[in-house]
């Protein structure tokens, strides 16, 4: 880490954040220590990641963020991202702890493209925010809303990226130069609840925003984790890596494993944790995508499974003997044939 990241982690480590989950509805902010920025720059700095991610980053514009996955040869997820433009760079926003390898991989690709890409997880502070963000106390310090989901603003005081809400509370990511954000904590913490990374992670599984994770790599062709319902895949853009397999899975045939959502009554809910049906219970039916331990006790998860015996029931957590998942509702359709 270098000197600047030090300085925010530091920062971050002296404040007092709430130690169990705070409700979006109550609102609050959460620095995102655990992510970090790749940034690419160059001529050919679009065209590059068009050719390797999931999205039409080409036709990215200027006021928007997009998700996009990053895929092996057959398919399977890498790395799941946030994509924006910021200045003369794109930004990708990831997992830290699959930063350095996806940013290794990207520079193999490289080749005679005008890209050059960089850690920047140093040059930015990350903070999500939930609730009453668009408050007077903060005009001065964010940039202005853009409520339209993944809308963004630009402005000296950094990025703004409206995120979809989760049980209609409005959410955002807020990218700032870390000085910036330093500056902004007395006001940020006057008008919201400092909390910790958890309380985010929960509205992404409340909004059916799968991550994918160490725990989770290359597990995944997008549409078992619903990804390109939420906009991660678009069907009329080029080649990229994966991208006949993507295809072929979208188009041919009922896609039979998907991505739904469950609370489970267990004392630890990991991601990557397999789970059991009954129907079937000598082989794992599906794996838990991302876990989050609710202010009921209980963890929320996203669960990638196949739906049929998602269906049958009862599903179990570990084994067949394990704590039973009990499935809920997804704010969209699990159907559509993507863009």
């Amino acid at each position: 880490m270098t000197e600047f990241m030090n300085d925010w982690q530091n920062f971050v480590s002296r404040q007092a954040l709430a130690a169990d989950v705070v409700a979006a509805s109550a609102g609050f902010f959460a620095p995102l220590t655990d992510f970090g920025l790749i940034a690419v720059s160059g001529d050919d700095a679009a065209a590059f990641l068009h050719s390797q991610l999931t999205s039409d980053v080409l036709q990215l514009p200027a006021d928007a963020a997009r998700l996009a996955g990053y895929c092996t040869a057959k398919g399977r997820l890498l790395a799941t991202m946030l994509v924006w433009r910021m200045g003369d760079e794109i930004m990708l926003l990831l997992p830290g702890e699959l930063l350095p390898a996806t940013l290794k991989r990207l520079q193999m690709f490289v080749l005679r493209a005008k890209a050059k890409l960089r850690d920047a997880s140093a040059e930015c502070a990350i903070v999500a925010l939930a609730g009453p963000y668009a408050n007077p106390a903060l005009a001065a310090h964010l940039p202005q809303i853009n409520h339209t989901p993944y809308g963004k603003t630009e402005s000296e005081n950094g990025c703004l990226i409206s995120l979809p809400q989760a049980t209609s509370i409005e959410r955002a990511l807020w990218v700032a130069p870390i000085a910036q954000a330093i500056a902004a904590w007395p006001a940020l913490q006057g008008a919201l609840r400092p909390a910790s990374a958890s309380s985010w992670r929960l509205t992404e599984i409340e909004a059916g925003i799968p991550w994918v994770t160490l725990a989770t790599l290359e597990q995944f062709v997008p549409q078992m984790i619903n990804f390109e319902l939420v906009g991660g895949v678009n069907f009329k853009k080029g080649c990229y890596p994966g991208q006949e397999i993507v295809a072929r899975s979208q188009y041919l045939g009922k896609l039979k494993r998907r991505m739904l959502r469950a609370k489970v009554d267990a004392t630890a809910v990991q991601a990557g944790a397999e789970v059991f049906s009954a129907a079937d219970p000598e082989q794992a039916c599906g794996m838990i995508v991302n876990a989050q331990k609710s202010a009921d006790g209980k963890f929320d998860c996203l669960v990638e499974i196949k739906t049929a015996l998602a269906e049958q029931g009862p599903v179990h957590l570990g084994s067949t003997n394990g704590a039973a998942l009990q499935f809920g509702s997804l704010p969209y359709a699990l159907t559509g044939t993507g863009e």
